[in-house]
Order: C-alpha cells, then structure tokens, then sequence
C-alpha cells in the first residue's frame, strides 16, 4: 500500500466522520479539499487535473431534473395530485395506508425523489394516522420505505446518481452504453421489492396487519381528512404536461424502433434525462408556472455539491490506489454469495449515520468491478447479472436504514407526527428499527440478490 492510497482512505474516513456529526460543513466540499492535498501532495497529480474529476455530466443532469420538479413543486401541482390522490380511498378506511404507499411510490418514481416526496407527503400522512388509528411509527415505514424502494427510478435525484456511477464502471463490467438505462430500471425493481417487502412486512407484523382486521367495516368522511382540493389553474395543467412529457421523452428513445423513426435531431436533444429536464423547464418558465427565485431555492444545491463533491475524492482514491485497498479488505472476508451480505451491512451501518446518497454510493459503487474481480465474478457470461445484482446490494443496504430518525426522511416524519404522539418514544422506535436493518439489510440482500439471484 502506498503512502497516498493509505492517505486518500483516511480523507474518506475523515470525510466520513464529519458527514455523521457536522452535516452543515457540507463533506462535499471538505472531500474536494482533501482530494486537493492528498492527490497533489503525495498521488503526484495537478491541481488542475483533479478538479476536472468534478462530474459535470452527473451535476447538470441533477440540476435540471430538480429545477424541473422544483417549479411543479412551487406552484403547487404536486400537492393537489397528492391531495386527489387519497381522495381514492372515498370512506374505506383500511385502504388508505396503502393508497398512501403507492401515492409515495408514484411520487419518487416519476422525478422529485425520496426527500421531495416524503417532505410533500409525511404532513398530509401523519395527520391522517391520527385520524384512523394508526401509530405515526407504522406510518413512517409505509411513507419512507415507499420513498426508498421508488428512489432509484433513471427520473429521481437518486437513481441519477446511481446511473451516473453505472456509466462510469459500465466499460469494466461491459456494460453497453445504449443498456444503462435498462439496467437502472432493473436496479429500481430490485430495491422495489427488497426494500417494499422489508417495510411492509414490518408495518405488518408490528402493528398493521391487526390494525386491518380492527378496520373491517369501518368507513369516514373523506372530506375530513382530505378535502376536496381546488380545481388545477392553468399554470398546473401545463406542468401537469410537461411531467407527463417527461417521463414520455426519457422513455421514447428505448421504445423498440424508436430509433429509427425518430429524427437524428430528436434522439440528440432527448439522449439525456438532464437535457430533456432542461428543455422543458425552460418551456415552464416561459409559460410563467411559477416563481423561478422561489424554485430555485427549493433545489437541494447542498446535495448536489455533496455527491459531486465526494466523487471528486473517490477519483483521486482510484488514481492512487485506496479503491483497491478497499476492494481487497472486503474481498478477503467475501466470497461470491456472502459479498452481498457484507457489502449492504457495512455500508448500511456508514449510511444510518451519513449521507446515503451523498457518500455511501459514490464509495461503494466504484468497488463493484474491483469485487468481481477479486471474487472470479468477471469473464463469465452472468458477469452483468452478478453487477447488478452487486449495485442493487449497495443501493439498498444504503437505503434501508433511513427510516432511522437521524436520517433527513425520518426527521421528516418525527416533524409532522401529531401532537398525541409520543415523540421520544417515536424516536427511540425508529432508531431501533433504522440501525437494525443494517444486519436487516445484509440479510435481505443476500436472500434477494444472492441465494434468489434477483
């Protein structure tokens, strides 16, 4: 090992520790300082050269996609969908912690993610709870685990950063470029069903399933609890459209004969989710949906430099050799089905304490080629499928402990509790459970991706 790969891994320990205790500090930006000291200082690289390892693409495509979200956010179209959504219920009662669900699910899916649709649904969601009964911890599993499991949707922040990082390993792992988007759908349906059966069998056994059978029968008033919202204005419709072409525009190009019957200039304009993002929110500003200062500030500029940031380090870890270091500590302890277990737990357990999309998957991403390697996993023709199956481990061990309360979406939902609640018990309950599925999350991981080979 030399001095600048052992160096490089104690910035990311450092990096590390700061993000789990001094969050304000924005690691992102101490990452890129270290990478500066450590690359220039012992790995003999420019300065220059390792800030050109700032992923521009991955950044713009961030930008634009929750600018876009943001204005839909601004003018208030996603809460009146939200809002007409558990109206779906009318007055059974037992539907409404899955109508919830699936309204967080669709949500996350369709672009503003895991932290803009939990902070959008977690008020509307905790008030209900106190009107039908249900414990705001049971309610918290359905609105984050729903939030977690739709996170990795190619149209969400999360799974962004999650093919970005794809993109980047995608020649070791021979990955064909025109397949990354296929195989982050692959990645979303994986967390799907991990981090949905997870959480819904928790909610289950913990409370739910008997909450249920107390509920048959039972009915209410749905204005009650969600009233009927105000028609959608003009500036609602045509983001309404715009979300809707959206998701069209991302998907056109994968269409079977897409490609040849749409135009060389369409396929240029629409070959990135942040260029179509772009273009649209340009459309949106001109058609004045919302105010643009106020959508603005709502983008998550702290995450983006955050993710940016740490990959801008875990480059100059690359370059001098602490990926390896790392890919050879867990390959030691691993072999080819026991490497999903111990790859969710240990960043599970870095992830209840730090940013799971921030620093956790930017970490542990770039081992997935180094791992197969060392496991035997490269060369064979299931060399793909053991990747995904790799990067869907990574992705939802980060992920599944954020239901704790010293995660943003946990907060979120301790915030918008009722005041009936038990708020200390509430956090006891969720730290409980979010540390727990660490061990929880290596478990799930080697079941789904390992034993059944997801």
């Amino acid at each position: 090992m030399t001095i600048a790969a052992l160096l490089s891994l104690v910035a990311l320990a450092i990096v590390i520790i700061v993000s789990c205790f001094r969050e304000e500090w924005n690691p992102g930006l101490l990452a890129i300082a270290a990478a500066l000291i450590v690359g220039a200082g012992w790995g003999g690289l420019k300065g220059g050269d390792i800030l050109k390892y700032w992923p521009t693409s991955l950044f713009m495509i961030l930008l634009g996609v929750t600018f876009m979200f943001s204005l839909a956010q601004e003018n208030g179209t996603l809460e009146k969908l939200t809002a007409y959504a558990v109206r779906l219920a009318r007055g059974n009662t037992a539907l409404i912690p899955w109508i919830i669900f699936v309204i967080v699910v669709i949500l996350t899916t369709i672009g503003p993610g895991n932290i803009a649709a939990t902070a959008l649904v977690a008020p509307l969601a905790m008030a209900i709870a106190g009107r039908i009964g249900i414990s705001a911890f049971l309610m918290t599993l359905l609105v984050v685990g729903a939030a977690n499991a739709a996170c990795f949707s190619p149209f969400a922040p999360t799974g962004i950063i999650s093919m970005g990082l794809i993109s980047k390993m995608a020649p070791q792992l021979g990955i064909n470029p025109q397949d990354i988007l296929g195989i982050e759908w692959k990645v979303y349906w994986n967390s799907m069903v991990a981090q949905g059966i997870t959480n819904i069998g928790g909610f289950l056994l913990l409370g739910g399933l008997a909450w249920m059978r107390r509920q048959r029968g039972a009915s209410l008033n749905i204005d009650e609890i969600a009233p009927r919202p105000e028609p959608f204005n003009r500036q609602q419709w045509i983001t309404l459209i715009a979300i809707i072409l959206f998701i069209v525009l991302v998907l056109a190009p994968g269409f079977p004969g897409a490609k040849a019957v749409l135009p060389k200039w369409a396929l240029n304009m629409f070959s990135d989710v942040g260029a179509i993002a772009f273009i649209l929110s340009g459309i949106l500003i001109l058609c004045n949906v919302a105010s643009v200062k106020e959508a603005v500030k709502r983008v998550p500029w702290f995450v983006l430099l955050l993710v940016c940031g740490v990959t801008v380090l875990i480059e100059v870890m690359d370059k001098t050799g602490g990926l390896n270091v790392l890919v050879n500590l867990i390959g030691a302890i691993s072999t080819p089905l026991t490497v999903h277990f111990w790859v969710a737990l240990i960043d599970g357990v870095i992830s209840a304490y730090s940013s799971s999309s921030g620093v956790v998957m930017p970490m542990f991403l770039p081992l997935v080629p180094g791992l197969l390697q060392k496991l035997g996993l490269m060369g064979i023709p299931e060399q793909v499928h053991h990747a995904v199956a790799l990067i869907s481990s990574v992705n939802v061990g980060a992920h599944l402990v954020d239901t704790s309360p010293l995660s943003t979406l946990g907060a979120l939902c301790i915030a918008c509790a009722g005041e009936h609640e038990n708020k200390a018990k509430l956090f006891r309950n969720l730290l409980i459970w979010g540390l727990s599925m660490s061990v929880v999350g290596g478990i799930v991981c080697l079941l789904f991706f390992g034993i059944l080979g997801l």
